[in-house]
Protein backbone atom coordinates (compact mmCIF):
# COMPACT_ATOMS: atom_id res chain seq x y z
CA UNK A 1 0.00 0.00 0.00
CA UNK A 2 1.12 3.56 -0.73
CA UNK A 3 1.06 5.75 2.38
CA UNK A 4 -0.37 9.10 1.31
CA UNK A 5 -0.32 12.59 2.76
CA UNK A 6 -2.36 15.50 1.47
CA UNK A 7 -1.43 19.05 2.39
CA UNK A 8 -4.46 21.28 1.99
CA UNK A 9 -7.34 18.83 2.10
CA UNK A 10 -10.22 21.30 2.37
CA UNK A 11 -10.26 22.83 -1.12
CA UNK A 12 -11.92 21.47 -4.24
CA UNK A 13 -8.80 19.72 -5.53
CA UNK A 14 -8.16 18.35 -2.04
CA UNK A 15 -11.60 16.78 -1.73
CA UNK A 16 -11.29 15.38 -5.26
CA UNK A 17 -8.03 13.72 -4.22
CA UNK A 18 -9.83 12.26 -1.21
CA UNK A 19 -12.72 11.00 -3.34
CA UNK A 20 -10.42 9.29 -5.83
CA UNK A 21 -7.85 7.95 -3.38
CA UNK A 22 -10.50 6.59 -1.02
CA UNK A 23 -11.46 4.23 -3.86
CA UNK A 24 -7.91 3.43 -4.95
CA UNK A 25 -6.98 -0.18 -4.11
CA UNK A 26 -3.33 0.65 -3.37
CA UNK A 27 -3.80 3.94 -1.49
CA UNK A 28 -3.70 4.35 2.28
CA UNK A 29 -4.75 7.84 3.35
CA UNK A 30 -2.48 8.62 6.29
CA UNK A 31 -2.29 12.41 6.78
CA UNK A 32 -4.65 15.18 5.65
CA UNK A 33 -3.66 18.63 6.84
CA UNK A 34 -5.56 21.84 7.45
CA UNK A 35 -4.54 24.48 9.94
CA UNK A 36 -8.04 25.91 10.25
CA UNK A 37 -9.89 22.60 10.48
CA UNK A 38 -7.36 20.58 12.51
CA UNK A 39 -9.17 18.02 14.65
CA UNK A 40 -12.32 17.97 12.53
CA UNK A 41 -13.19 14.59 10.98
CA UNK A 42 -12.94 14.85 7.21
CA UNK A 43 -16.44 13.41 6.81
CA UNK A 44 -17.90 16.23 8.94
CA UNK A 45 -16.78 18.75 6.33
CA UNK A 46 -17.51 16.48 3.37
CA UNK A 47 -20.42 14.13 4.18
CA UNK A 48 -19.98 12.53 0.75
CA UNK A 49 -16.89 10.84 2.21
CA UNK A 50 -18.64 9.22 5.22
CA UNK A 51 -17.58 5.58 5.65
CA UNK A 52 -14.86 6.17 3.02
CA UNK A 53 -12.45 8.55 4.80
CA UNK A 54 -12.32 7.95 8.56
CA UNK A 55 -9.53 10.26 9.68
CA UNK A 56 -9.46 13.87 10.84
CA UNK A 57 -7.64 16.90 9.54
CA UNK A 58 -4.35 17.59 11.34
CA UNK A 59 -1.97 20.51 11.66
CA UNK A 60 0.66 20.61 8.91
CA UNK A 61 3.62 18.80 10.42
CA UNK A 62 6.62 17.85 8.32
CA UNK A 63 7.66 15.07 10.70
CA UNK A 64 4.31 13.34 10.24
CA UNK A 65 4.39 13.86 6.48
CA UNK A 66 7.83 12.22 6.38
CA UNK A 67 6.14 8.93 7.31
CA UNK A 68 4.34 8.95 3.95
CA UNK A 69 5.52 7.54 0.64
CA UNK A 70 4.08 10.45 -1.35
CA UNK A 71 2.69 13.85 -0.40
CA UNK A 72 0.25 15.79 -2.56
CA UNK A 73 0.19 19.57 -2.19
CA UNK A 74 -3.34 20.81 -2.93
CA UNK A 75 -2.37 24.25 -1.70
CA UNK A 76 -1.94 27.82 -2.93
CA UNK A 77 1.17 28.64 -4.94
CA UNK A 78 4.27 28.96 -2.81
CA UNK A 79 3.50 26.32 -0.17
CA UNK A 80 5.08 23.29 -1.80
CA UNK A 81 8.40 24.93 -2.55
CA UNK A 82 8.75 25.80 1.15
CA UNK A 83 8.47 22.12 2.22
CA UNK A 84 9.49 20.03 -0.78
CA UNK A 85 13.22 19.82 -0.08
CA UNK A 86 12.80 18.45 3.45
CA UNK A 87 10.34 15.79 2.24
CA UNK A 88 12.55 14.78 -0.68
CA UNK A 89 15.51 14.43 1.69
CA UNK A 90 13.37 11.95 3.66
CA UNK A 91 12.73 9.92 0.47
CA UNK A 92 9.13 11.11 0.18
CA UNK A 93 7.89 11.74 -3.33
CA UNK A 94 6.16 15.10 -3.92
CA UNK A 95 3.32 15.95 -6.31
CA UNK A 96 2.46 19.65 -6.36
CA UNK A 97 -0.93 20.58 -7.84
CA UNK A 98 -0.01 24.29 -7.77
CA UNK A 99 2.46 26.11 -10.00
CA UNK A 100 5.64 25.99 -7.91
CA UNK A 101 7.41 23.45 -10.14
CA UNK A 102 5.70 23.91 -13.51
CA UNK A 103 7.79 26.71 -14.97
CA UNK A 104 11.48 26.09 -15.53
CA UNK A 105 12.39 29.80 -15.54
CA UNK A 106 12.20 31.28 -12.02
CA UNK A 107 11.97 34.79 -13.48
CA UNK A 108 8.81 33.77 -15.35
CA UNK A 109 7.41 32.32 -12.13
CA UNK A 110 8.09 35.55 -10.26
CA UNK A 111 6.56 37.62 -13.06
CA UNK A 112 3.28 35.71 -13.25
CA UNK A 113 2.84 34.65 -9.61
CA UNK A 114 4.23 37.75 -7.91
CA UNK A 115 6.54 35.84 -5.57
CA UNK A 116 10.17 34.81 -5.57
CA UNK A 117 10.94 31.14 -6.10
CA UNK A 118 12.70 29.90 -2.98
CA UNK A 119 14.18 26.60 -4.22
CA UNK A 120 15.27 27.18 -7.78
CA UNK A 121 17.77 24.32 -7.54
CA UNK A 122 14.86 21.84 -7.63
CA UNK A 123 13.37 23.23 -10.84
CA UNK A 124 15.78 21.31 -13.07
CA UNK A 125 14.84 18.04 -11.37
CA UNK A 126 11.07 18.61 -11.30
CA UNK A 127 9.14 16.73 -13.99
CA UNK A 128 6.13 18.33 -15.62
CA UNK A 129 3.14 16.19 -14.69
CA UNK A 130 1.31 15.56 -17.93
CA UNK A 131 1.35 11.80 -18.42
CA UNK A 132 0.52 11.77 -22.13
CA UNK A 133 3.62 13.92 -22.73
CA UNK A 134 6.15 12.92 -20.05
CA UNK A 135 5.19 9.35 -19.17
CA UNK A 136 8.70 7.88 -19.06
CA UNK A 137 10.20 10.78 -17.12
CA UNK A 138 7.34 10.67 -14.60
CA UNK A 139 8.07 6.99 -13.89
CA UNK A 140 11.54 7.94 -12.65
CA UNK A 141 10.61 11.20 -10.91
CA UNK A 142 10.45 12.05 -7.23
CA UNK A 143 9.18 15.64 -7.71
CA UNK A 144 6.24 16.54 -9.96
CA UNK A 145 4.91 19.94 -10.97
CA UNK A 146 1.44 18.90 -12.08
CA UNK A 147 0.09 20.44 -15.29
CA UNK A 148 -2.60 23.08 -14.86
CA UNK A 149 -6.19 22.68 -16.04
CA UNK A 150 -6.22 24.99 -19.06
CA UNK A 151 -2.70 23.86 -20.09
CA UNK A 152 -3.82 20.22 -20.03
CA UNK A 153 -6.77 20.82 -22.36
CA UNK A 154 -4.73 22.98 -24.74
CA UNK A 155 -1.55 20.92 -24.93
CA UNK A 156 -3.32 17.61 -25.44
CA UNK A 157 -5.57 19.21 -28.04
CA UNK A 158 -2.56 20.36 -30.06
CA UNK A 159 -0.07 17.57 -29.38
CA UNK A 160 -0.73 15.49 -32.55
CA UNK A 161 -0.13 18.56 -34.70
CA UNK A 162 3.16 19.48 -33.02
CA UNK A 163 4.80 16.07 -32.71
CA UNK A 164 4.13 14.46 -36.10
CA UNK A 165 7.67 14.97 -37.35
CA UNK A 166 6.68 17.47 -40.02
CA UNK A 167 5.44 21.05 -40.01
CA UNK A 168 1.66 20.79 -40.27
CA UNK A 169 0.48 24.18 -39.01
CA UNK A 170 1.58 27.77 -38.70
CA UNK A 171 2.98 27.48 -35.18
CA UNK A 172 3.38 31.24 -34.86
CA UNK A 173 -0.38 31.83 -34.88
CA UNK A 174 -2.20 29.52 -32.44
CA UNK A 175 -5.41 30.70 -30.78
CA UNK A 176 -6.74 29.02 -27.64
CA UNK A 177 -10.25 30.17 -26.74
CA UNK A 178 -11.05 28.43 -23.44
CA UNK A 179 -14.03 28.29 -21.08
CA UNK A 180 -14.05 27.07 -17.49
CA UNK A 181 -16.52 26.48 -14.69
CA UNK A 182 -16.30 28.48 -11.47
CA UNK A 183 -14.68 25.67 -9.44
CA UNK A 184 -11.46 26.52 -11.27
CA UNK A 185 -11.19 29.59 -9.05
CA UNK A 186 -11.02 27.41 -5.93
CA UNK A 187 -13.15 27.26 -2.79
CA UNK A 188 -12.24 30.65 -1.38
CA UNK A 189 -14.98 33.28 -1.12
CA UNK A 190 -14.66 35.88 -3.86
CA UNK A 191 -17.25 38.21 -5.33
CA UNK A 192 -16.87 37.05 -8.94
CA UNK A 193 -17.76 33.45 -8.01
CA UNK A 194 -20.85 34.29 -5.96
CA UNK A 195 -24.00 32.76 -7.42
CA UNK A 196 -25.54 36.17 -8.14
CA UNK A 197 -22.39 37.20 -9.98
CA UNK A 198 -21.43 34.06 -11.92
CA UNK A 199 -24.82 32.60 -12.84
CA UNK A 200 -26.63 33.82 -15.94
CA UNK A 201 -23.37 35.40 -17.07
CA UNK A 202 -20.44 34.68 -19.38
CA UNK A 203 -17.25 36.72 -19.54
CA UNK A 204 -13.63 36.70 -20.63
CA UNK A 205 -10.86 37.43 -18.14
CA UNK A 206 -7.09 37.68 -18.20
CA UNK A 207 -7.22 38.76 -21.85
CA UNK A 208 -4.06 40.82 -21.54
CA UNK A 209 -2.17 37.92 -19.97
CA UNK A 210 -3.13 34.97 -17.79
CA UNK A 211 -0.72 33.07 -15.53
CA UNK A 212 -1.33 29.85 -17.46
CA UNK A 213 -0.02 31.49 -20.64
CA UNK A 214 3.71 30.90 -19.94
CA UNK A 215 3.00 27.31 -18.89
CA UNK A 216 1.11 26.58 -22.10
CA UNK A 217 3.78 28.24 -24.24
CA UNK A 218 6.54 26.33 -22.47
CA UNK A 219 4.68 23.08 -23.15
CA UNK A 220 3.93 23.85 -26.79
CA UNK A 221 7.54 24.87 -27.41
CA UNK A 222 8.72 21.59 -25.89
CA UNK A 223 6.30 19.58 -28.02
CA UNK A 224 7.25 21.25 -31.29
CA UNK A 225 10.92 21.86 -30.57
CA UNK A 226 10.41 25.39 -31.84
CA UNK A 227 9.11 28.73 -30.58
CA UNK A 228 5.33 28.97 -30.88
CA UNK A 229 3.06 31.98 -30.96
CA UNK A 230 -0.05 31.78 -28.78
CA UNK A 231 -3.08 33.91 -28.02
CA UNK A 232 -4.82 32.48 -24.96
CA UNK A 233 -8.14 33.88 -23.76
CA UNK A 234 -9.93 32.20 -20.83
CA UNK A 235 -13.62 32.68 -20.05
CA UNK A 236 -15.73 32.09 -16.94
CA UNK A 237 -18.96 30.20 -17.57
CA UNK A 238 -21.97 29.71 -15.27
CA UNK A 239 -21.27 26.05 -14.50
CA UNK A 240 -19.45 24.31 -11.66
CA UNK A 241 -17.11 21.90 -13.45
CA UNK A 242 -15.54 21.59 -16.84
CA UNK A 243 -13.25 23.16 -19.41
CA UNK A 244 -13.83 23.38 -23.13
CA UNK A 245 -10.87 24.57 -25.17
CA UNK A 246 -11.54 25.66 -28.75
CA UNK A 247 -8.22 25.77 -30.59
CA UNK A 248 -7.69 27.48 -33.95
CA UNK A 249 -4.65 26.83 -36.16
CA UNK A 250 -3.76 27.42 -39.81
CA UNK A 251 -2.87 24.38 -41.91
CA UNK A 252 0.25 24.69 -44.06
CA UNK A 253 -0.43 24.60 -47.84
CA UNK A 254 1.81 21.58 -48.42
CA UNK A 255 -0.35 19.37 -46.14
CA UNK A 256 -3.78 20.57 -47.19
CA UNK A 257 -4.74 17.04 -48.25
CA UNK A 258 -3.82 15.40 -44.93
CA UNK A 259 -6.49 13.40 -43.08
CA UNK A 260 -6.34 15.14 -39.70
CA UNK A 261 -9.08 12.94 -38.27
CA UNK A 262 -6.89 9.90 -38.88
CA UNK A 263 -3.87 11.74 -37.46
CA UNK A 264 -5.67 12.31 -34.15
CA UNK A 265 -7.19 8.84 -33.96
CA UNK A 266 -3.84 7.16 -34.61
CA UNK A 267 -1.92 9.44 -32.26
CA UNK A 268 -4.20 8.74 -29.30
CA UNK A 269 -5.18 5.14 -30.14
CA UNK A 270 -3.40 3.73 -27.08
CA UNK A 271 -4.07 6.50 -24.57
CA UNK A 272 -6.52 5.27 -21.92
CA UNK A 273 -7.75 8.73 -20.98
CA UNK A 274 -8.00 10.40 -24.40
CA UNK A 275 -11.08 9.85 -26.55
CA UNK A 276 -11.05 11.23 -30.10
CA UNK A 277 -14.65 11.52 -31.25
CA UNK A 278 -15.74 10.40 -34.73
CA UNK A 279 -15.63 12.94 -37.55
CA UNK A 280 -18.14 15.71 -36.96
CA UNK A 281 -18.30 15.08 -33.22
CA UNK A 282 -18.42 17.79 -30.58
CA UNK A 283 -17.30 17.02 -27.01
CA UNK A 284 -19.36 18.39 -24.16
CA UNK A 285 -18.11 19.18 -20.67
CA UNK A 286 -20.82 16.98 -19.18
CA UNK A 287 -19.46 14.00 -21.13
CA UNK A 288 -16.32 14.09 -18.96
CA UNK A 289 -17.79 15.29 -15.65
CA UNK A 290 -16.15 13.68 -12.59
CA UNK A 291 -13.89 11.55 -14.82
CA UNK A 292 -10.24 11.60 -15.87
CA UNK A 293 -11.13 11.58 -19.57
CA UNK A 294 -10.19 14.06 -22.25
CA UNK A 295 -12.64 14.09 -25.13
CA UNK A 296 -11.68 15.90 -28.30
CA UNK A 297 -12.72 16.43 -31.88
CA UNK A 298 -11.03 17.91 -34.94
CA UNK A 299 -12.88 19.97 -37.54
CA UNK A 300 -11.99 21.74 -40.76
CA UNK A 301 -14.82 24.20 -41.47
CA UNK A 302 -15.77 24.34 -45.15
CA UNK A 303 -12.63 22.39 -45.98
CA UNK A 304 -10.55 25.55 -45.60
CA UNK A 305 -7.11 26.12 -44.17
CA UNK A 306 -8.28 26.63 -40.56
CA UNK A 307 -8.31 23.62 -38.29
CA UNK A 308 -10.55 23.75 -35.19
CA UNK A 309 -9.78 21.35 -32.36
CA UNK A 310 -12.20 20.95 -29.45
CA UNK A 311 -10.87 19.58 -26.15
CA UNK A 312 -13.06 18.95 -23.09
CA UNK A 313 -11.94 17.97 -19.58
CA UNK A 314 -13.18 18.11 -16.01
CA UNK A 315 -10.96 20.82 -14.53
CA UNK A 316 -10.94 19.18 -11.08
CA UNK A 317 -10.14 15.66 -12.30
CA UNK A 318 -8.05 15.47 -15.48
CA UNK A 319 -7.22 19.14 -14.89
CA UNK A 320 -5.99 18.50 -11.35
CA UNK A 321 -6.63 15.65 -8.90
CA UNK A 322 -7.29 12.80 -11.33
CA UNK A 323 -4.17 13.72 -13.23
CA UNK A 324 -2.28 13.72 -9.92
CA UNK A 325 -3.43 10.16 -9.19
CA UNK A 326 -2.54 9.12 -12.76
CA UNK A 327 0.96 10.50 -12.19
CA UNK A 328 1.21 8.77 -8.80
CA UNK A 329 0.37 5.44 -10.45
CA UNK A 330 3.23 5.91 -12.88
CA UNK A 331 5.67 6.92 -10.13
CA UNK A 332 4.91 3.73 -8.17
CA UNK A 333 4.91 1.40 -11.17
CA UNK A 334 1.16 0.71 -10.95
CA UNK A 335 -1.30 0.41 -13.85
CA UNK A 336 -1.84 3.97 -15.02
CA UNK A 337 -5.62 3.66 -14.88
CA UNK A 338 -5.81 2.23 -11.35
CA UNK A 339 -8.47 4.00 -9.31
CA UNK A 340 -9.39 6.26 -12.23
CA UNK A 341 -11.86 4.31 -14.33
CA UNK A 342 -14.99 6.08 -13.08
CA UNK A 343 -17.58 6.64 -15.80
CA UNK A 344 -18.58 10.31 -16.22
CA UNK A 345 -21.77 11.24 -14.37
CA UNK A 346 -24.92 12.39 -16.16
CA UNK A 347 -26.97 14.51 -15.93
Amino acid sequence: MIRIGIVGGTGYTGVELLRLLSQHPQAQLQVITSRKEAGMPVADMYPSLRKKVNIAFTEPDTQTLKQCDVVFFATPHGVAMAQARELLDADVKVIDLAADFRLKDPAEFQKWYAMEHTCTDLLAEAVYGLAEVNREAIKKARLIGLAGCYPTAVQLGLKPLLTSGQALIDESNIIADCKSGVSGAGRKAEVHTLMAEASDNFKAYGVGGHRHLPEIKQGLNNLSGRETGLIFVPHLTPMIRGILATLYVKVRPEVRDMDFQALYENHYANEPFVDVLPKGGSPETRSVRASNMVRMAVHRPQGGDTLVVLSAIDNLVKGASGQAVQVMNLMFNLPETLGLEQVPILP
